[in-house]
């Protein structure tokens, strides 16, 4: 079993407790020392006080299995707006907020994300800024996108 399967095993049943959920575990070695970031979040946002709990109880497990033999710095926090959505709960989460979509094929979409299911997300176009020779439909300004088709999804931030 590697590190970071082994991580999610411990983190499971102090993930439920709160009800939260792993987003992703982030290992990287250095010439010192390891730092092991894992990014967790629950439906409703989580805080501070979770976090620290999560990080202290996995850290003393960590001690007492020694699973990690060499130096470590141990990170629990909550994916920032610079991280990107990987989980459909993620998506769920952020209804009603401007994305930036990049797909597979290097294409960018930018809209509100309106609908999440298990296979996609559906975002609303913004309208053109000049005003069209040829009217737009409603349909043309929704865009259903596959989860698998995206390769980066982010939060945009709105200073409105």
């Amino acid at each position: 079993m590697t590190i970071k399967e082994h991580l999610e095993v411990l983190l499971a049943p102090l993930l439920e407790k709160g009800d939260c959920y792993l987003v992703d575990i982030i290992n990287k070695p250095s010439k010192l020392s390891q730092k092991i970031t894992i990014l967790v979040d629950s439906d409703q946002g989580i805080t501070i006080q979770q976090c620290t709990s999560i990080s202290r109880q996995l850290a003393k497990q960590l001690e007492e299995l020694d699973l990690i033999t060499e130096a470590y710095t141990l990170e629990v926090s909550s994916p920032g707006l610079d991280h990107p959505l990987i989980l459909p709960r993620q998506y769920t989460k952020n209804i009603g907020r401007n994305l930036k979509v990049t797909l597979k094929t290097g294409e960018v979409i930018t809209g509100k994300l309106t609908e999440v299911t298990e296979q996609d997300i559906t975002i609303e176009l913004p309208l053109p800024k000049k005003k069209a020779k040829v009217p737009v439909e409603p349909g043309e300004m929704v865009r259903n996108i596959v989860l698998s088709d995206i390769s980066k999804a982010l939060v945009e931030i709105s200073f409105k």
